[in-house]
């Protein structure tokens, strides 16, 4: 289990160089005219395995929020998810310089939800998706199996 999250959490920060166009549309903070934009912010980064992870909240694996800042101390903020670990980059296959772990808060249900990231006066922000969660609970009546006592 331990390998198989820290595969995982390098796979999404190590991931590919499709992110980098990704992030820069996620700007809401318009650049002047012929400027780059000076930041961005999303939810965890496309790999080379799975390119549907952006800006979509993954359950039962490690989420990662990504940001590209300039001035103050980047701070993420969403009504859905919390932060944690704050991390300076630069980040391989992300146009990011700081990223934090974001789990989601409990209870809270399917939908879309905004995330942002404050750098000094700048604001970034974007939307991301959380889908419902899976059933993991057995059914009641289920079959079950004997336990083996009563084996010839």
């Amino acid at each position: 289990m331990r390998k198989t999250v820290v595969f995982v959490v390098a796979a999404m920060i190590g991931a590919t160089a499709l992110a980098g166009p990704a992030m820069a549309q996620q700007s809401t903070v318009p650049a002047p005219s012929g400027a780059p934009a000076k930041g961005s912010v999303q939810l965890n980064v496309n790999t080379a395995i799975n390119q549907s992870l952006v800006d979509k909240y993954v359950r039962d694996a490690p989420n990662v929020a990504l940001a590209k800042c300039e001035g103050g101390s980047p701070t993420f903020s969403s009504p859905a998810l919390t932060f944690s670990n704050y991390t300076p980059g630069p980040f391989m296959g992300a146009d990011a310089n700081i990223s934090a772990d974001a789990a989601l808060k409990p209870g809270t249900p399917a939908g879309t939800y905004p995330l942002t990231v404050t750098c000094g006066s700048q604001t970034y922000s974007t939307r991301f998706s959380v889908p419902a969660p899976q059933v993991s609970k057995v059914p009641s009546g289920a079959a079950k199996a004997g336990d083996g006592s009563m084996a010839g």
